[in-house]
């Protein structure tokens, strides 16, 4: 679909299609990681560091941007595919479907309609 965006007083021809398999948001943390480099064996290996504790599920559906929570059409319990739509974000006045990533169980929502939420915030947990 074609369309005309005005953008400071300038107009911009846009165009957008839809891609098969759907949006899959990257976290910011990830983005801006840099490359690994490979680096040389270390001569001794230090002691192990302590894992982290695993979040509950381990499989969060994180908020791509900033917006608004306009609805949550998942429930806890429910069973879901990978790229069905769990919650509905608004941001910049446009709605955004916001998918599961990998097929799961819904553990926990910790956002509700009407709640504001930061990019990378946790918006769906599945296990």
């Amino acid at each position: 679909m074609k369309y005309v965006a005005t953008l400071n007083g300038k107009k911009y021809e846009v165009e957008i299609e839809k891609v098969e398999g759907g949006y899959q948001p990257m976290s910011r943390a990830a983005a801006a990681a840099p490359a690994p480099v490979a680096a040389p064996a270390p001569v001794a290996a230090p002691a192990p560091a302590a894992a982290p504790a695993p979040v509950v599920g381990g499989n969060n559906v994180i908020a791509p941007m900033p917006g608004k929570v306009l609805d949550v059409k998942c429930k806890v319990g429910d069973v879901v595919k990978a790229g069905q739509v769990l919650i509905m974000l608004e941001a910049m006045k446009m709605e955004n479907e916001i998918v599961a990533q990998a097929d799961g169980t819904v553990a926990d929502i910790p956002v509700h309609t009407g709640d504001m939420v930061d990019t990378d915030a946790t918006l769906v947990v599945l296990k």
